[in-house]
């Protein structure tokens, strides 16, 4: 009972075919198609904005640029 053979499968292809009819499960597959493709798309172009090679407000672009000559307000005051 754990998993289903290939005659399971074939009865439910069956079955989902004769309620939907092949024209239809066609056109439900390429509209599937496109939109992950316009998915796919959409993040690619979303990740080589300029927005994205900037940090945002407030941010620090990277740590090893950060000033040398901070001092640390809590370790100045416990020594």
């Amino acid at each position: 009972m754990g998993s289903f053979s290939i005659w399971h499968w074939l009865i439910v292809l069956l079955i989902v075919v004769m309620v939907f009819g092949t024209k239809k499960l066609k056109n439900m597959g390429s509209d599937l198609g496109g939109a992950v493709k316009g998915f796919k798309d959409g993040m690619k172009d979303g990740s080589t904005s300029d927005s994205a090679a900037t940090p945002p407000n407030g941010q620090v672009a990277s740590p090893a640029v950060a000033d040398k000559t901070t001092i640390d307000v809590e370790a100045k005051h416990k020594s």
